[in-house]
């Protein structure tokens, strides 16, 4: 059914299996849900139900084996938040090859930039075409052609003839897409998913979240980024769970449509976003704005964070500013992930918010204690725990697993690891290791739930001491009683003497 227009279902949810190799089905397609895409102030301009995306995406099938395109080719996809690139994502995987999704423009570096950045990102997959919207039509078919790449115009794509062909059989162990980061581009790394490792993290978020009949989503996410990729785009068609979507661009002209979004449509419960979108919006919101009369957010079941370091002092903000609009702290829900895990690595609870630690900043760094200085702790996020089917572990330098409450290195295992980095196994042989995933962050495990410190990289050296960026600046606090953040569920503990230092 259609309310408004919008996108709606009533087929009953079945969770993804690992042993299919689609994740558009027929089972998905048979429901009245489906993707609605709005302009900068929230007015729906399409709606676009799972069952039209399959037609369309098998008709780019065809239009691409018509082409030429073989199982296993790479087709590169500028991941503009729209009906085209997503019949184009799926209409790839339909044929055989390779979806790769890539950044689109942004105001920073201009255009010499952006092309650079292009050039760079096709080299390292070396994609048989790339499809772009006709906005960027220069800049794009300028990267293609310095890397040898057939440039098309999507819109003339899509008005090319599409004779029904043979579809190649999908196993679940072939690669399904290749994955960069928005900031790969002098060493790109192409992370390459297989059908079964995406299949298995998208039930992971079902379970992990605990996806209700009546869940629908709001995403501003980019699709060029995991977790507006895999966690906004490919999730909730897997999941069947409809979504509202704003363009990345106009969420950062007027942040505030998000919830405007948010408010509007009764039915949303889930909505992610990193740390600055939540920042971005409580300071947008004066001291003397009336919330409750603009937004109703009292329905918003799981209010995710993550792809950053979660700041709790940012999540307080955001609870201070829009709970008279209902707003309901326990709806935040930490979670911890990367692209080499296909995405959720641990998801907290429903329910159980934002949980801190605070600790002393020496227990972080492994430094010894300063006797001349106060003493500083920093608060540590709880991420939740590990999602269905993987393992976490901390580690020192020597791999040895460490016990509760010491900082290590962070490893995990489970199905939907990658396969490795395309094209660079030096690289892929650096971070995995037995089937186990060297993630390169810093953190500790404490009664079954992950707390990322930092990036193993991001250590500075100063006077032969580490230390970390965080705790440079703030937010820290110092030897007054700790600070919890209100909103916690649980309260914060100070575990400073208990928890192990850092290995050397």
């Amino acid at each position: 059914m259609a309310t408004g227009g919008r996108v709606l279902h009533h087929l009953a949810r079945r969770l993804p299996d690992a042993k299919n190799s689609i994740v558009l089905s027929g089972y998905q397609a048979a429901g009245t849900r489906g993707l609605n895409f709005h302009d900068p102030r929230g007015k729906l301009v399409r709606a676009y139900p799972y069952s039209e995306l399959k037609a369309d995406a098998l008709s780019a099938a065809y239009r691409l084996i018509a082409a030429g395109v073989r199982p296993g080719d790479r087709i590169a996809l500028i991941a503009e938040t729209g009906a085209e690139f997503a019949a184009l994502f799926f209409g790839t995987i339909y044929a055989g090859a390779w979806p790769v999704p890539l950044p689109l423009p942004t105001s920073f570096g201009g255009r010499d930039s952006y092309v650079g950045q292009l050039v760079v990102q096709l080299s390292s997959c070396d994609p048989r075409m790339l499809f772009f919207p006709p906005e960027i039509a220069a800049m794009a078919i300028e990267a293609a052609e310095a890397q040898g790449v057939e440039p098309i115009d999507w819109s003339e794509f899509a008005g090319r003839a599409a004779p029904v062909a043979g579809l190649p059989e999908q196993q679940p162990d072939q690669t399904c897409y290749l994955q960069y980061s928005s900031g790969s581009t002098r060493f790109p790394h192409g992370v390459a998913v297989t059908h079964a490792a995406l299949l298995n993290n998208l039930s992971a978020h079902s379970h992990g979240m605990e996806l209700q009949d009546s869940d629908r989503c709001i995403s501003w996410l980019p699709w060029y980024h995991d977790m507006g990729l895999v966690g906004c785009l490919l999730s909730p068609v897997a999941n069947q769970v409809s979504v509202d979507y704003l363009k990345t661009e106009d969420f950062a002209r007027r942040p505030l449509a998000w919830l405007d979004l948010i408010s509007r449509n009764e039915g949303t419960t889930l909505s992610y976003s990193p740390t600055f979108g939540y920042d971005i919006c409580a300071r947008r919101i004066s001291s003397q704005s009336q919330v409750a009369d603009r937004f109703d957010l009292s329905r918003w079941r799981v209010a995710g964070n993550g792809a950053d370091m979660i700041r709790p002092d940012v999540m307080q903000s955001f609870v201070d500013a829009f709970a008279d609009a209902g707003f309901q702290a326990s709806a935040f829900l930490p979670s911890y992930g990367l692209a080499e895990a296909t995405l959720a690595v641990s998801i907290m609870p429903p329910g159980e918010g934002i949980v801190v630690e605070l600790v002393e900043e020496t227990e972080l760094s492994g430094a010894a204690s300063d006797a001349d200085r106060p003493t500083r702790y920093r608060a540590i996020v709880n991420c939740g725990r590990a999602v269905k089917d993987m393992t976490i572990e901390v580690r020192d330098e020597n791999g040895n697993v460490l016990p509760d409450q010491t900082v290590g290195k962070v490893w995990c295992t489970g199905p939907s690891l990658m396969t490795g980095y395309y094209r660079d196994p030096e690289a892929t042989e650096a971070c995995m290791q037995d089937g186990w995933l060297d993630t390169g962050d810093m953190g500790y495990l404490s009664d079954g739930y992950i707390y990322v410190v930092g990036r193993a990289k991001d250590m500075i050296i100063i006077n032969g001491k580490n230390h970390w960026p965080q705790d440079i600046r703030p937010p820290c606090w110092s030897s007054a009683a700790p600070a919890t953040i209100a909103s916690a569920p649980r309260c914060a503990r100070r575990f400073a003497t208990a928890c192990a230092r850092s290995p050397a």
